[in-house]
């Protein structure tokens, strides 16, 4: 197990990372996730060591690793760059750091062949590094990395160097072997996709905090604040009052007078109140459309009768329209609103397409989640 405690590093007068505490369990793919400079790269090297925090404990394993340089810690790391050397051929690029630590020659020669084979590249040994494609130089980085089988292996975006169509088919080998390995591995990405990918659980980080760690889907379906959801997939923030709250719901209006119901917020520091201002965000799939000039019947995918369907309706006009294969995404205007997206399944639209300059009306799909967030959250 790896676990950071209370982890803390200043850089003159700028805190990167803030009293963070986490812990990988044995086994585990665990993603850091979040912007450029939030911190994920700066925790990634005080685990490794190549940083020294200014306050708090890296533990592996049980044992305290803080004051220990890297390589009395036995963590594996890949780098963004794969840092492979050009002038060795792809075993002795892999013995590397067998032989800083004076491995003996028999046994050095047993783990490069043993992680080569790990990463299906056992009859590369004698290959230039230079006369491998992007995806097998990946693999060799990871099997030095391998090779002193350490109990925690750090990966600093492995596969950023790649093009789409080899990261997704290497993102999905990589998982496979390492949940194989059974190794203890900690991803640094900013790519939610490939965090989503490869990891059992992402930590979210902005700013220097953590924001929250959970599975893909928890982090999807229920974010701990406006900044893990604007972050994780695609949303609406939209202002909203609260015109009713009853327990755990909340009935909030929008700009137009459309009422929406929504979740309590989580990261208020009081239970919301009538004339409270929020935040609302929802998922551009959890709203639905028709033409504002279209016959409106009971409305039985809400579960509620036409006059309620119509006061949850909000105005809007069509911006733009896109088809983006599986799905059609449309750009929506309302009055007092940001530019609300909307994505409807491509099998759906069909005759219910409607085009730009096309008044229509939209509302959330029955059963979707509304997330109400404290309208101060940055």
């Amino acid at each position: 197990m790896l676990e950071l405690q209370a982890l803390g590093k200043r850089f003159g007068a700028v805190e990167a990372v803030r009293e963070l505490s986490l812990e990988v369990p044995a086994g585990e793919l665990l993603s850091l996730l979040g912007p450029s400079g939030c911190g994920k790269t700066t925790t990634l090297r005080m685990v490794a060591g190549f940083e020294a925090p200014t306050s708090g404990q890296v533990r592996i394993g049980g044992r305290d690793v803080t004051a220990l340089p890297p390589q009395r810690r036995g963590v594996g790391m890949v780098f963004q760059n794969y840092a492979l050397f050009p002038h060795l051929d792809v075993a002795q690029n892999v013995a590397f750091g067998l032989e800083a630590r004076g491995t003996p020659r028999g046994e050095l020669r047993r783990r490069v062949g043993e992680a080569l084979e790990r990463v299906d590249l056992a009859g590369y040994t004698a290959r230039k590094v230079q006369e491998l494609s992007g995806g097998q130089q990946q693999r060799v980085a990871l099997a030095r990395a391998l090779a002193p089988e350490p109990p925690v292996l750090l990966l600093d975006e492995p596969l950023s160097n790649l093009d789409t169509v080899l990261r997704e088919r290497t993102r999905t080998e990589l998982r496979a072997l390492l949940k194989r390995i059974g190794i203890t591995s900690i991803f640094v990405t900013h790519d939610q996709e490939e965090a989503f990918a490869l990891s059992d659980r992402v930590a979210v980080m902005y700013a220097g905090r953590l924001q929250q760690v959970g599975t893909p889907e928890q982090l999807y379906h229920e974010p701990a604040n406006a900044l893990v959801m604007g972050f994780i997939g695609q949303s609406n923030a939209l202002p909203v009052h609260v015109v009713h709250a009853d327990g755990d719901g909340l009935l909030c209006e929008l700009p137009g007078g459309a009422r929406w119901r929504a979740g309590a917020p989580r990261d208020a520091a009081r239970a919301p109140a009538a004339g409270d201002a929020l935040r609302l965000m929802v998922r551009p799939e959890a709203l639905r459309l028709r033409r504002a000039d279209a016959t409106y019947g009971t409305d039985a995918e809400a579960g509620q009768g036409a006059d309620a369907g119509r006061a949850a309706e909000l105005a809007a006009v069509v911006a733009s329209r896109r088809f983006a294969g599986a799905l059609v995404q449309y750009r929506l205007a309302a009055e007092g609103l940001p530019e609300l997206l909307v994505t409807v399944p491509a099998a759906h639209d069909g005759d219910a397409a409607v085009a730009e300059g096309e008044r229509v009306r939209v509302r959330p799909a029955s059963g979707a989640r509304l997330h109400a967030f404290a309208e101060h959250t940055p």
